[in-house]
């Protein structure tokens, strides 16, 4: 078989995310690992059962006094695989040169099914061959959907190509040149130059319903026009900090699998598979598709201007936890808690502070802080964005103009970070107002210095030499109304704390 797979690892915070597919990477085709615990991940070849369609069963015989049982039939996929998978495609690609093992061996994975032809002209002194420089290969798949050529596939799978081949279901090969590519969405359009092509037909992502079943094809392994098949586990899924509102499906998706279509049961493309949640990079259960809405999208700017805008609202947000909606005096733990608001920003002007809880935008709930940002991504610079907002205590509405993500921030109120604590009454902390000099360098207004932490306010992450700005979303300037303001609260306390340029929530128990 060709273009099999590696894998290569990065680094992240919790959740281990395979890309399904390699950009050019390592020595070998080859798949991206997200492994949050920077351990690198082995790309061990799953092997996913066969789908069969399967014929409705009979019904069962009708109860002497109930109705006959409803039964269920199984989707046959013969047809969208027969009639749809034609405008499949598997992609390869070459990009640079990477310096070769001593040796001449090339960079492949142990497990790599090449690794032993190419370990046999290794000179045993690892001296034959010297260091030079060699190919980098990737691949990955995609789906037409014009007839004259145009594709949709991942950015990954072409990121940092020289030369893009495409391959067509009927053996026909073209070169393909990348229009564009948005790394944000992980969405790239290529063009190869044939006429009368075979369409995927585009769905609505935004109809798929959890349970329904899906069915993707594409090139796992460079297994070429494989079909996999499973149901939607969920929508609108934020995973880590990507900006896309993932389809989370439970079809079995490997490296290869990137950039290929995934079908609902009448044959329409809802999403492009891009990322599996893995421990080894391999399939373990959990796929991630990108919305056809969102893609189409991304695509129609990349045809029409080559790039790619993103509207911005100049807010860093954390998860409401339920410490956080204990401080705010909360009735559901939802919503988008604003730790930064970058100056000059669309949310500067449109009133967005620190400690602002986002509840709805443009009328749609905010269950996750996740949530946010994928809209923004379906948003575009100029878009009116209407934000309700929890502010001491009651709903605040207030209206926002996005802005250009391209545009470069100005100095901010700071960076996001979060920690959960346990406390008792007392929060543990020694403070003292900040002295003018301090005020001239840091910039800050207010605020107290914190000179020792201990207890609940130690194990919820506040170091000696943070600033605390406010409480539960109020300016403190004096250690009396701390004590005030703790004494008020219930079950926790908000603090605002600046630690060196950046500004954080630490949420702290007091019962």
């Amino acid at each position: 078989m060709s273009n099999p797979s590696a894998v290569t690892a990065i680094t992240a915070k919790r959740l281990m995310l395979a890309l399904g597919a390699a950009g050019v990477i390592g020595g070998a085709v080859g798949a991206i690992a997200v492994n949050h615990n920077n351990a690198v991940a082995s790309a061990a070849a799953q092997a996913a059962p066969a789908v069969a369609a399967a014929p409705a069963p009979a019904p069962a015989p009708a109860a002497a006094v109930g109705a006959p049982a409803s039964t269920v039939a199984l989707p046959d996929f013969t047809r969208i695989a027969a009639q749809q998978g034609k405008a499949v495609v598997n992609i390869r690609v070459v990009g640079g040169t990477k310096t070769a093992n001593r040796g001449g061996l090339p960079n492949l994975d142990p497990s790599h099914p090449f690794y032993e032809f190419f370990r046999q002209f290794q000179d045993p002194r690892g001296e034959r061959g010297g260091d030079r420089g060699t190919p980098v290969f990737g691949a990955g798949s995609g789906f037409i959907v014009s007839p004259d050529g145009v594709i949709l596939t991942n950015a990954h799978v072409v990121q940092g190509a020289d030369e893009v081949t495409v391959k067509l279901q009927d053996r026909r090969e073209f070169r393909a040149k990348v229009l564009g590519a948005d790394p944000r969405t992980d969405v790239a359009v290529l063009k190869i130059d044939a006429k009368g092509l075979p369409v995927a037909p585009l769905g609505k992502s935004q109809s798929l319903l959890v349970g329904e079943w899906v069915l993707a094809i594409g090139s796992p392994f460079g297994l070429e026009s494989t079909v996999t098949a499973g149901v939607v586990s969920a929508t609108g899924r934020a995973i880590a900090d990507a900006s896309v509102p993932f389809i989370q499906t439970d079809v079995a998706v490997n490296p290869g699998n990137s950039g290929g279509p995934l079908f609902n049961t009448r044959g329409e493309v809802v999403g492009i598979n891009s990322q599996i949640y893995s421990m080894t990079g391999g399939y373990q259960g959990l796929s991630f598709s990108i919305p056809i809405d969102l893609a189409v999208r991304i695509k129609d700017q990349i045809v029409a201007t080559g790039k790619v805008q993103h509207a911005k609202l100049g807010v860093q947000v954390q998860e409401v936890e339920q410490a956080f909606a204990d401080s705010f005096k909360l009735e559901t733990v939802e919503g988008a808690l604003i730790s930064t608001v970058e100056r000059g920003s669309p949310a500067e002007r449109a009133g967005l502070k620190s400690g602002d809880v986002i509840r709805r935008a443009n009328g749609k709930t905010i269950g996750s802080s996740g949530e946010l940002p994928a809209m923004m991504t379906l948003s575009k610079p100029g878009d009116k964005m209407a934000l309700d907002v929890w502010r001491d205590g009651k709903l605040v509405r207030l209206d926002a103009t996005l802005g250009d993500a391209a545009e470069r921030p100005r100095r901010g109120q700071g960076q996001e970070l979060a920690e959960m604590a346990d406390n008792s009454a007392k929060l543990g902390l020694t403070l003292r107002p900040l002295e003018s000099s301090e005020r001239r360098r840091s910039g800050i207004a207010n605020g107290l210095v914190i000179e020792d932490a201990s207890g609940a306010a130690l194990i919820a992450g506040v170091e000696p030499g943070d600033v605390l700005i406010s409480v539960n979303g109020r300016p403190v300037n004096s250690i009396e109304q701390v004590r005030d303001m703790v004494s008020k609260a219930s079950k926790s306390v908000a603090l605002l704390i600046q630690r060196g340029g950046d500004k954080i929530f630490i949420p702290v128990r007091i019962g």
